[in-house]
C-alpha cells in the first residue's frame, strides 16, 4: 500500500508535513509514502530524521496552490502543483490513498474534474467524526455542499454507513437526520422529503435529530447539508477548546488548584482526546473515484500522523469499493 502525501498544503507546511510522515512510518507498518512537493525542501527536512528510507519516495513538483488560489482556475492553471499531480498519481493508480491539508475548495476541485464523481453521485461530499456520549459519530456533510436535492441526504446516509462499517467495524450503524424538530413534518422541503426516502431504505434510520440528540449519540451517522454541517463542526471544535482553556485557567489559578488538577489529569485528557482534531481528524471526500483525505489546515506532525494511519485504514477497508457496490445497488 501506498500513500501520497501533499507535503506543500496546509498552514505549517512543509516541515509538519514531512515530519508527520517519518513519524507515521516510525510508529507503523504495512504501508509506504510519497511525498509530493519541492524535492529540495523535503530533503532538507528529512535530512534531519532517523527512518528507512526505503519506506519515503518523493515527488518533485514546482508549484503550490495557496488559500487565496480560486480554486477551479488554480487546478486547470498549476499543474505542476503537489495538490493536482497527487490526484493524477491516484487517478494513474500509483498510490491507494491521496492526503493533503491544502485549499479545502482547490482539493474538491481536483477530486470532482480529475478524478470524479462516481456513477451515480449527485454531489460528493466531506464526513467528519465528532465525539459524542456513544462515542464516535459521523457528520456528514461536513462542509462541501451548502445545499443538496434529497437524494443527496439519502446517498450521503449511505457513505456515511459504509464508512463506519470500515473505520469502526459497525454492523448496522444507525442513520439519523438533522432537523430543527424530531417531528416528521419540520425542516425545509428538501429535509422533509430527504426523511420520507430515508424511511423507505434498507438503512437503519432513526428519524430526525435536533441538536441536543447528536451529543447525546443517539445516531453513529447524522446527515445534513454541508452549510449546517460546517457550522456545527466548528461550533463542536470552538466549544472543545473553551472548555480545554478554561479548565487549564482553573488548575493553574493557585496552589490547590494545581494539586487538583495534577489529580484528574489523566481523566480530563481522556475527556478531551476525543473532541482533539490533532488526533481525530481528516475527513475522506466520499462519493468520488478514489480515496481523498482532507485533514484541517492548521495540521501539525501529530495530526498528519494519525490521519496517514486513519487514511491506511480506511484503504485497507477498501471504503471506495464498498461505496461503489452500494451505488450500484441503487441504480
Amino acid at each position: 500500500m501506498r500513500i501520497l502525501v501533499d507535503a506543500m498544503g496546509g498552514d505549517n507546511a512543509p516541515v509538519a508535513i514531512v515530519k508527520g510522515c517519518v513519524d507515521a512510518v516510525n510508529s507503523e507498518k504495512g504501508y509506504d509514502i510519497t511525498i509530493i512537493g519541492d524535492m529540495s525542501v523535503i530533503n532538507g527536512v528529512l535530512s534531519d530524521e532517523d527512518y528507512d528510507k526505503r519506506r519515503i519516495a518523493i515527488r518533485h513538483t514546482t508549484e503550490i496552490i495557496t488559500n487565496d488560489d480560486k480554486p477551479t482556475t488554480a487546478i486547470k492553471i498549476k499543474k505542476d502543483s503537489s495538490m493536482v499531480v497527487g490526484v493524477n498519481m491516484l487517478k494513474k493508480k500509483e498510490g491507494d490513498a491521496f492526503l493533503s491539508a491544502g485549499n479545502t475548495g482547490a482539493l474538491l476541485a481536483a477530486s470532482l474534474l480529475l478524478i470524479g464523481r462516481m456513477k451515480g453521485v449527485l454531489r460528493p461530499a466531506l464526513g467528519a467524526v465528532i465525539p459524542t456520549k456513544g462515542g464516535e459519530t459521523l457528520l456528514i456533510d461536513a462542509g462541501l455542499n451548502s445545499a443538496v436535492r434529497a437524494e443527496s441526504y439519502v446517498q450521503f446516509a449511505n457513505f456515511g454507513t459504509e464508512y463506519m462499517k470500515a473505520l469502526y467495524e459497525l454492523d448496522n450503524p444507525t442513520v439519523g437526520l438533522i432537523n430543527i424538530g424530531s417531528e416528521d413534518t419540520k425542516g425545509t422541503p428538501e429535509v422533509k422529503e430527504a426523511h420520507v426516502l430515508l424511511k423507505k431504505t434498507n438503512l437503519n434510520f432513526v428519524g430526525n435529530l435536533e441538536g441536543n440528540d447528536i451529543i447525546e449519540g443517539k445516531a453513529k451517522i447524522v446527515v445534513c447539508d454541508g452549510f449546517v454541517g460546517n457550522i456545527l463542526l466548528k461550533f463542536l471544535e470552538g466549544t472543545g477548546m473553551y472548555f480545554l482553556d478554561s479548565i487549564k485557567s482553573m488548575v493553574k489559578r493557585n496552589t490547590f488548584s494545581k494539586i487538583a488538577g495534577a489529580i484528574l489529569k489523566k481523566d480530563l485528557k481522556k475527556f478531551f482526546t476525543p473532541m482533539d482534531p490533532d488526533i481525530v481528524g481528516g475527513a475522506p471526500i466520499l462519493g468520488v473515484n478514489g480515496l481523498i483525505i482532507k485533514s484541517h489546515g492548521s495540521s501539525n506532525a501529530l495530526t498528519i500522523k494519525n490521519v496517514i494511519s486513519k487514511t491506511a485504514r480506511l484503504a485497507h477497508a477498501d471504503i471506495t469499493g464498498h461505496i461503489k457496490m452500494t451505488l450500484e445497488g441503487e441504480i
